[in-house]
């Protein structure tokens, strides 16, 4: 059961130690950022600085000559990635053993949205997410099929893990976020990610909708969750809310949106890159789910892509539903969270293991090797050496699929 660790670039310029402390871990393959959205990051290692702020989102190695003249296009990083940071990064952790993908964030850009602000989902009350691009617009799936192609593909990577590649709605880590305060549950949350720009507009007038109509539907919805109203059973509460018919027709448009959109970007990957590249998404089986971790059809994305990297964090129940649909050769990694600051649990990192496993899992995926205390990569060190002191599970046959 191969493992592969979260890394950025800034985790391993300028810490010659990086590479082999990271090869050190036991894991095969590290998925390495190439272009990442906006954060602020701890580096409790490194030998020139401790916290670094990635100020917009960016592409952490040199853009290609196929923006010139475009309106959309990837901005360079800064300060806190010059130059191809991440072909420095990756020669440095090829040259330690380890097997490097990409690791590509796609339609999560505040930059973007902040630049050209009718790129951005609308929701129902006029608000723009400017965090959030709207995949229906043609330019913008345009701008992240051509980025999913470059930045997936850079030199010496094997595969590529494509993060955001869907709908990205109102829950999002953002500055100061103060968004809290009303208990929204599942069916609010997609209420108020449903996008009413000009092509949404359209794409329910496609499904026999009026958008107007609509968005005074939703706002109508949403009424008593701002007063307070208790109480979420996801999508049969959204049907209730909506009506069944309308609201199968919004999920309708969306899916069929992510889905071509996916579809698009992972052909474009493999038209760039060489044989043999596996690519692979960041995914949650159910359907309507906005964010990194973008909702999808898991026998429809399986069609199209090597397998899916699936949270695992809070358990490991939405493997099950990939696993009715995989292949022989489908990937299936579980990702689970390694750093205890950010509630992860190193400790059960062996039994999350197994369990993942047990429902289907080919691979895991360790969030974050950068991140994470000299503790918490004890503990893993020690889990990932257990593992191969026993039988190898690379070699164990996958699980009984659940049909």
């Amino acid at each position: 059961m191969k493992a592969s660790a979260f890394v950025y670039p800034w985790d391993v310029n300028g810490d010659p130690k990086a590479p082999a402390r990271i090869a050190g871990l036991g894991v095969e393959q590290v998925t390495l950022a190439a272009a990442y959205h906006s954060t602020r990051a701890l580096t409790p290692r490194h030998p020139r600085h401790r916290i670094v702020t990635a100020e917009y989102a960016a592409v952490l190695y040199p853009p290609g000559d196929r923006w010139a003249g475009r309106g959309l296009r990837p901005c360079p990083a800064g300060r806190w990635a010059p130059g191809d940071a991440y072909g420095e990064a990756a020669r440095a952790l090829a040259a330690a053993g380890l097997e490097v993908h990409t690791w590509v964030v796609l339609a999560h850009n505040s930059r973007l949205g902040a630049e050209h602000p009718d790129t951005s989902v609308v929701n129902a009350y006029g608000d723009h997410y400017p965090w959030a691009p709207c995949i229906a617009q043609p330019a913008t799936r345009a701008y992240l099929v051509d980025l999913a192609a470059e930045a997936a593909v850079r030199p010496g990577a094997h595969g590529t893990e494509l993060e955001s590649l869907g709908w990205y709605g109102l829950a999002h880590l953002h500055a100061h976020d103060k968004i809290s305060g009303v208990g929204l549950g599942e069916a609010g949350q997609y209420l108020m990610s449903l996008c009413f720009c000009r092509s949404c507009r359209a794409g329910y007038a496609e499904q026999g909708l009026d958008a107007d109509e609509l968005a005074a539907a939703v706002r109508a919805a949403l009424e008593p969750l701002w007063r307070g109203a208790a109480g979420d059973e996801g999508w049969p509460t959204v049907a209730k809310l909506l009506g069944e018919e309308t609201a199968a027709r919004t999920r309708a448009w969306r899916e069929e949106t992510a889905g071509t959109l996916q579809e698009e970007a992972v052909a474009a990957v493999r038209a760039t890159a060489p044989a043999g590249f596996q690519v692979l998404l960041h995914a949650d089986p159910v359907s309507y789910h906005c964010g990194a971790n973008v909702g999808v059809d898991p026998a429809r994305v399986l069609s199209a892509a090597d397998g899916v990297v699936v949270p695992c964090a809070g358990g490991t129940a939405l493997l099950a539903p990939f696993a009715e649909h995989a292949r022989e050769d489908t990937v299936l990694a579980a990702n689970l969270t390694v750093v205890s600051g950010m509630g992860g649990s190193p400790g059960t990192l062996a039994a999350d293991a197994a369990r993942a496993r047990a429902q289907g899992a080919t691979e895991l995926r360790l969030y974050h090797a950068g991140l994470a205390s000299d503790a918490d990569l004890a503990t893993v060190r020690e889990a990932l050496s257990a593992r191969q002191g026993a039988q190898d599970w690379r070699d164990r046959p996958r699980a009984a699929t659940v049909t």
